[in-house]
């Protein structure tokens, strides 16, 4: 398929443009080539419009945002609930691309590394992590953004790196990784080294975790060829824990991986996803929580889905 037949139209550019200023400023930044002035004040929005400025207004003098809705994970101890929202909003407020040096992340950030606690855990401050990879995976990243990198937490997920590539919550009873763990951790390792926490120990990690989904096609059982999850072809944001293939490849595409032909089939499947009116839909809602609504309505057009889209295919199709 030829790089133009994918280029954003000016239809969509417009359509992404008019929009939330989280939107706005990753068009400019990935799609429209604006100024890095113009980029900066747009994203300086984020804080005080639309999602970016209702998600920090949830946020309670404790640093929590809640514990969900009636019903919603009473599976868990209020307290665990309250801490998992406090993460999903928090990756939500860096995927937005919030400044973190603005005031209104300055207080948010203060008010988590102050007041957060796993009491479960002897008090542990939350930013320096728990016991599952997968959560202190975005810990370590939202706590690179947003605060300072935690060189201990970052160590604890290296030890933890399984013998195939990639990471899993059910280690050690599972040898075999998970994708949903491994782009987790792959995302917050990201974060991390671009704190200035560069190293050759973190870099090789990195390389075995994406060499991990990159063998598999990002979305193929590695002994069978068989896709492994068929919900992974569906597309949501926020993704919260989930692994999906436009997920993996925007991570590739950030991370500046090179594309190559294992990304190919992957490639595909995004382009395939989008309607004939040059949009992608909203494929999916995952169950968890945050007390933020952006895109709800499944099967209609979804801005996050058509920017994130946009971007993977302009990186895939570079080559």
């Amino acid at each position: 398929m030829r790089r133009n037949d994918y280029a954003p139209r000016p239809a969509h550019l417009k359509w992404l443009l008019d929009s939330d200023p989280a939107i706005r400023w990753q068009a400019m930044r990935d799609l429209t080539g604006e100024s890095p002035n113009a980029i900066a004040a747009e994203r300086s929005r984020v804080a005080t419009e639309g999602w970016g400025a209702r998600l920090l207004a949830a946020q309670s003098p404790a640093g929590h945002w809640g514990w969900g809705p009636p019903g919603w994970r009473d599976d868990l101890p209020k307290e665990h609930r309250g801490l998992l929202i406090a993460l999903y909003a928090l990756v939500v407020l860096m995927d937005l691309g919030l400044d973190p040096a603005s005031k209104q992340a300055r207080k948010m950030i203060g008010r988590v590394d102050r007041r957060l606690k796993f009491k479960w855990l002897n008090n542990r401050p939350f930013l320096q992590g728990e016991t599952e990879p997968c959560i202190n995976g975005r810990i370590l990243g939202v706590g690179a953004y947003f605060k300072e990198p935690n060189d201990a937490l970052a160590r604890q997920l290296l030890a933890e790196q399984l013998e195939d590539g990639g990471w899993n919550c059910e280690a050690p009873k599972s040898r075999r990784s998970s994708f949903h763990t491994t782009i987790c951790v792959l995302e917050g390792l990201l974060e991390y080294e671009r704190a200035s926490r560069k190293s050759a120990a973190v870099a090789k990690a990195r390389k075995r975790a994406e060499n991990y989904l990159l063998e598999r096609g990002m979305f193929r059982s590695l002994r069978t060829g068989e896709v492994i999850d068929k919900r992974w072809l569906r597309f949501s944001f926020p993704p919260f824990w989930h692994y999906d293939v436009l997920r993996g490849l925007d991570y590739l595409r950030n991370a500046g991986i090179k594309p190559d032909s294992r990304v190919r089939a992957a490639a595909e499947i995004v382009m395939e996803r989008r309607h004939q009116n040059g949009r992608w839909p909203l494929n999916l809602l995952h169950p968890e929580f945050i007390p933020l609504e952006m895109e709800t309505e499944v099967g209609s057009a979804s801005r996050w889905n058509t920017l994130r889209a946009l971007r993977v295919l302009r990186w895939s199709l570079s080559q």
